[in-house]
């Protein structure tokens, strides 16, 4: 029994038909892969699902800014070198935010329209370059459809849009001084309800159906991946702010695929920006072990000569010039590189397969 009607009872197994089918999905994608890779895509669906259940519950009457995509819930290309809060937010309501972005060398607040699963459209956002910050760092602005009176710092929140997105974008994965955020309501918000029982079966119906596609988009991203290996291109779908995105980013994207002793190396010439990396993902958009392994460098770790990077994408450091990002011995992957408002036309790097044994130079 499905609609608005229907018994928490009957909400409650709709869901678990939802994990049903992501389960048998991920079972027939990973069919013919080894036993890690099987256990993996069980891993990125817990994972996925612990991501969903953290913002099960929302009061968009009485927001918070929650830490999203933690290594325990990763979920859709994750940025360990990034720091996230989500708040589901009223449409129409007036909110303050504080915060403080710790070592961070960049931040953005942006309010974000939701179009239903991972689809939405940026609407207004203030960042670094436009955010009003304290003697001691820290910011404080207001968020509303209307600018409010005096000379407060202001994000406009545009109609229709009910999420807020706060990034701090850090040079490592493990920063020395992570940053933090608040938000709170400006108006007093009117007495919580009880229990909505329509409202709660919906949820669980919507977090069962959301879960059932995950593996769908992560099936689409391998097999677009699949004909052209050891590549990297442009990702002008992610361009604008699309799938909640940060919009000043210029992305490329490829993967690696890579028999035992083999190494892909990527050279190119560093485009001047503000910040810019580059990070490894197994097939199921989960970035690598970040906490245990180096599978990403930034513009402030990464190796530069003559302005050219090379990274060497290797199941043990063969040695040699480059800096080494670990594939974990994966035979396939997904590699990103992100470039924070480049100064001109980013330039897509060479690849080359070489023998371990071979690089030299």
């Amino acid at each position: 029994m499905t609609g608005p009607e229907s018994s928490p009872h009957d909400a409650w197994n709709e869901m678990l038909d939802g994990l049903r089918t992501a389960g048998e999905q991920v079972a027939e994608q990973t069919a013919a892969l080894d036993a890690a890779e099987q256990a993996d895509g069980f891993r990125a669906l817990a994972r996925a699902l612990a991501n969903q259940l953290g913002r099960f519950e929302v009061d968009r009457d009485r927001p918070e800014l929650v830490p999203f995509n933690g290594w325990r819930q990763k979920l859709f290309m994750d940025n360990p070198d990034f720091r996230y809060w989500v708040a589901d937010v009223a449409p129409g309501g007036r909110y303050r935010v504080t915060g403080h972005p710790g070592d961070a060398v960049f931040v953005s607040i942006t309010a974000y329209a939701a179009q239903g699963g991972i689809e939405a459209t940026a609407g207004s956002r203030l960042d670094s370059d436009s955010l009003a910050f304290g003697a001691d760092g820290s910011f404080d602005l207001v968020v509303a459809p209307e600018r409010p009176d005096g000379d407060r710092a202001w994000l406009p929140l545009p109609e229709g849009a009910s999420v807020l997105w706060v990034r701090c974008f850090h040079a490592t994965s493990n920063p020395r001084r992570e940053g933090w955020c608040r938000i709170e309501p400006l108006d007093p918000p009117p007495p919580a309800p009880w229990l909505d029982p329509p409202r709660f079966a919906h949820r669980l119906r919507r977090l069962g159906g959301a879960m059932s596609v995950v593996p769908s988009v992560w099936s689409a991203a391998a097999a677009a991946e699949a004909g052209t290996p050891n590549e990297l291109r442009r990702w002008d779908e992610m361009s604008g702010g699309a799938a909640f995105t940060e919009p000043g980013i210029e992305y490329l994207r490829g993967s690696w695929r890579l028999e035992p002793g083999e190494v892909l190396v990527i050279e190119g010439p560093v485009t001047a920006c503000r910040y810019w990396n580059v990070l490894l993902y197994n097939r199921f958009l989960n970035s690598l072990d970040h906490r245990h392994r180096k599978v990403s460098a930034t513009s402030a770790t990464a190796t530069v000569t003559d302005g050219r990077y090379r990274f060497v994408l290797a199941a043990e450091d063969p040695g040699g010039t480059g800096d080494w990002l670990d594939t974990e011995g994966r035979p396939f992957g997904i590699v990103v590189l992100r470039w924070l408002h480049p100064e001109g036309e980013v330039e897509v790097p060479t690849t080359r397969v070489v023998r371990g044994a071979e690089l030299t130079s």
